[in-house]
C-alpha cells in the first residue's frame, strides 16, 4: 500500500496524548483477514474505535479484543451495525464510518479535522481500489467523479460527519442495502453538500474480482438504478447477495 495505511509520523507526534475527539465505527462480519490492518492504522491517534460485529464465525471478535478496541454486537447488516456503534458517541466531536477492508491514507486525520474546521458538516474521501487492473483504476476514478458531482457518498469512501449532523439525521435507515446513498440524501438536505477530500482511501477490490469486473460494474449500476426507481432495499439485497437480508 503506497504511503502506508497510518497517519503521518508528524501527525502522530502532534496528537499523542490528546483526548479522543473522533469516534471511528467499524462494522465487521467475518473480516479476520482485513481487520488487523484496519485497526493498526488507527493505533496511537486521538480516536475512539468501536468494532461492531454482526455475527462473525471467524476470529474477528478475538482480533478486535486483542487490539484493545471496544467491541459491540448487533444483528447483521451494516446499517444496523453502524447505528449500534454510533450509540457510543459521547464527548467526541465527530464520527467516521470505516469498512474493515479500507485503509486510510497518510494525513487522513489532519485532512478530516481541517474540513470540519472549515465548516463542512460531513464528507468523504476519494477512493482507489487495490488493483493495477486498468478497468478497476477507472472504476475508482469514476466513483470519485460521480460522488463529487452528485454529493452522494458510498461506504467505501469512509463517510464522516460532525456529531450534530449525526444526531440531526437520525442515523442510518434500517434498510438492507443502499443505506449510504439514502443517508447521503438526508445529509445533503440537512447539512449541505459533503466535503470531497482528495486524499484517497485504499479499498479492497475483492468484490469486483470475485464476481468479475464488468459483471460487478453492470450489477452495481443496475442496483442503483433500481433503487432510484423505487425498488425496495430488501429486494436489492436479494439481487446482490442471492439471499434474504
Amino acid at each position: 500500500m503506497p504511503g502506508g495505511a497510518d497517519d503521518s509520523p508528524r501527525d502522530k507526534r502532534m496528537t499523542e496524548g490528546q483526548a479522543p475527539w473522533l469516534l471511528v465505527v467499524v462494522p465487521v462480519l467475518n473480516e479476520e483477514h482485513a481487520l488487523p490492518g484496519c485497526l493498526a492504522a488507527l493505533r496511537g491517534l486521538p480516536v475512539r474505535v468501536v468494532v461492531v460485529d454482526g455475527g462473525s464465525t471467524d476470529a474477528s471478535c478475538e482480533l478486535a479484543a486483542a487490539a484493545g478496541v471496544e467491541l459491540r454486537h448487533s444483528g447483521a447488516g451494516r446499517a444496523r451495525q453502524m447505528n449500534a456503534g454510533a450509540q457510543a458517541l459521547c464527548e467526541e466531536r465527530a464520527l467516521l464510518f470505516l469498512h474493515a477492508d479500507t485503509r486510510l491514507p497518510d494525513g487522513w486525520l489532519s485532512a478530516l479535522q481541517g474540513a470540519l474546521d472549515e465548516g463542512w458538516r460531513w464528507g468523504r474521501f476519494d477512493v482507489r481500489l487495490d488493483s493495477h487492473e486498468r478497468l478497476l483504476i477507472m472504476v475508482g476514478t469514476m466513483m470519485n467523479l460521480r460522488s463529487r458531482l452528485t454529493g452522494i457518498c458510498t461506504g467505501d469512501q469512509a463517510i464522516f460527519m460532525d456529531s450534530q449532523a449525526w444526531h440531526q439525521c437520525g442515523g442510518y435507515a434500517p434498510i438492507a442495502l443502499m443505506e449510504d446513498i439514502e443517508l447521503s440524501g438526508r445529509l445533503r438536505h440537512l447539512a449541505g453538500r459533503p466535503a470531497a477530500l482528495r486524499k484517497r482511501v485504499l479499498v479492497s477490490a475483492r468484490r469486483w474480482q470475485r464476481r468479475g469486473t464488468l459483471r460487478t460494474i453492470a450489477l452495481m449500476w443496475s442496483l442503483r438504478a433500481l433503487y432510484f426507481a423505487g425498488c425496495s432495499p430488501a429486494r436489492l439485497h436479494r439481487l446482490y447477495y442471492g439471499r434474504r437480508p
